[in-house]
């Protein structure tokens, strides 16, 4: 029997100049706003398709969501998805914390960021099968961070005193996990899209023409 893994999606509401804004240089403020949609899409798509459940938690408390938001929640709302809030003083603290969350309903939790479509179902299920070992599990990004985070346990201070958005990330989070004393599997690298040539290289492997982004 396949154990169950609640899968939580960590993504920023879609608003003009607080997403992807590296790409802004290729694609204007408004392009870079349909990427940061069109990629948060593709991430959801990837983790409705594994089967396991998928929780949806945005990176801030809204009076009202943005009007760009409407296709993301009516998506969610099709598929069932829970929406929930992060919460925490830093990523690692919000991420520790919807771990813990999603560990109250089901037996392994991963988080995947909405930059990230190179996390696919076959990638998951390496994860889950790592964690059979590992009481954390990481999929390392190739600009040094990391594009899955994966637990069957958690500690408070798991992920404290990372350097994050640096490429010490991952090297730090492995060592802060060690620290408290869990057990840590990675996984091959993958990619993720944070600059221009990295979405370029997402439209060519969606079969697009860059300049049709």
């Amino acid at each position: 029997m396949t154990d169950p893994v609640q899968l939580i999606q960590f993504a920023k509401w879609p608003e003009p100049g607080r997403v992807k804004t590296r790409l802004e240089p290729l694609l204007g403020r408004e392009g870079a706003l349909e990427a940061h949609i069109r990629l948060t899409l593709a991430v959801l798509g990837n983790l409705a398709a594994s089967g396991h459940p998928v929780s949806f938690y945005w990176d801030r408390a809204v009076a009202s969501p943005p009007s760009h938001a409407q296709t993301i929640i009516e998506r969610l709302a099709a598929l069932g998805a829970r929406q929930a809030t992060q919460s925490g003083a830093d990523l690692g603290e919000r991420m520790t914390k919807a771990l813990e969350e999603g560990l109250g309903r089901a037996s392994h939790a991963m988080i995947i960021g909405s930059d990230c479509p190179a996390v696919e179902t076959g990638y998951i299920e390496q994860a889950r099968v790592a964690l059979a070992q590992a009481d954390v599990v990481f999929g390392p990004s190739d600009d040094g961070g990391y594009v899955l985070i994966g637990a069957r346990t958690t500690h408070p201070d798991m992920l404290a005193g990372v350097a994050w958005g640096t490429p010490l990330a991952l090297e730090q989070s492995i060592a802060a996990v060690k620290q408290c004393g869990l057990r840590v599997a990675t996984l091959s690298p993958r990619w993720d899209v944070d600059e221009p040539e990295d979405w370029t290289r997402f439209l060519e492997i969606a079969g697009q023409s860059p300049t049709a982004g």
